[in-house]
């Protein structure tokens, strides 16, 4: 892949805190903490030039300096992982910014390059690049920390909701998708919250107020949406599996020991 002149950095917002799960950015997954999962993943990828953390905790800064990454020290206050970057953007000189989850051991540089490179060869004309995949399963549909989206022709947000969208009608009535709609007919999306950023952008998101669907729904792309700007959506295939609580754990280990990391599911 030529390199861009544009700077790459990939910025991973780490807080030890967590009111399901305290502690789980640096929770042991094969005798490795997720951040270092996540950290390892970030670093294959071609498109980034630098990959930091963005933590508030002297154990997760400890974590990553055990394997040499380097971590900038923000304040402990702020709302969203979204404003520990901002903050660490004082001191990190990039173009475009990628904001990779911190509880997602199963990150890919496949996923990163992915949603990276529609900003680095400007084929996308949103100052946000996010990743959705197709949702397979009525359980994940139903549950309401997998976010859904809709797009456009054009693969552009149109709304993320923690509800199934969009909704189904059959002879005027509403109808929940089976399994077989799911697999065969119909195509519900889920987000896949890594976010690839125009820095000048970035730093304008700073300044807007937090919106009133942002708040409804508690997602915070919808602030995006609602001041008028684009997002950008890469469909991928990539497993991944975020660690929401303790259980995730085993679910994790269990992929990964199998070697399936980079595997299309």
């Amino acid at each position: 892949m030529t390199r861009s002149a544009l700077r790459v950095v990939a910025v991973i917002p780490a807080r030890y805190g967590s009111s399901r799960f305290p502690g789980k950015i640096i929770a042991p997954i094969l005798g490795k903490p997720i951040i270092q999962w996540v950290c390892e993943g970030a670093r294959a990828a071609q498109t980034l030039d630098e990959v930091w953390v963005a933590t508030d905790d002297d154990r997760v800064e400890a974590a990553c300096r055990q394997i040499e990454v380097p971590v900038f020290r923000s304040r402990k206050a702020h709302r969203s992982g979204s404003d520990r970057i901002i903050e660490a953007l004082e001191k990190i000189q990039a173009d475009i910014v990628v904001n990779i989850q911190g509880d997602e051991p199963l990150i890919s540089a496949e996923m990163i390059d992915a949603a990276v490179r529609p900003m680095l060869e400007q084929t996308s004309h949103c100052p946000v690049v996010t990743l959705v995949k197709r949702i397979r399963s009525v359980v994940e549909l139903s549950n309401h920390n997998v976010v859904k989206v809709v797009t456009d022709h054009q693969g552009q947000a149109l709304y993320f909701s923690r509800w199934p969208i969009p909704a189904l009608f059959e002879n005027g009535t509403m109808y929940e998708p089976t399994q077989n709609d799911l697999m065969d007919t119909m195509y519900y999306y889920k987000h896949i919250g890594l976010y690839v950023y125009e820095r000048d952008f970035l730093e304008k998101f700073s300044s807007l107020k937090p919106s009133e669907l942002e708040r409804q729904e508690q997602l915070e792309q919808l602030r995006v949406l609602e001041n008028g700007f684009r997002i950008q959506c890469v469909e991928t295939e990539a497993l991944t599996v975020g660690v929401d609580k303790p259980e995730d754990i085993r679910k994790v280990e269990q992929i990964l020991s199998k070697g399936e990391r980079c595997e299309h599911k």
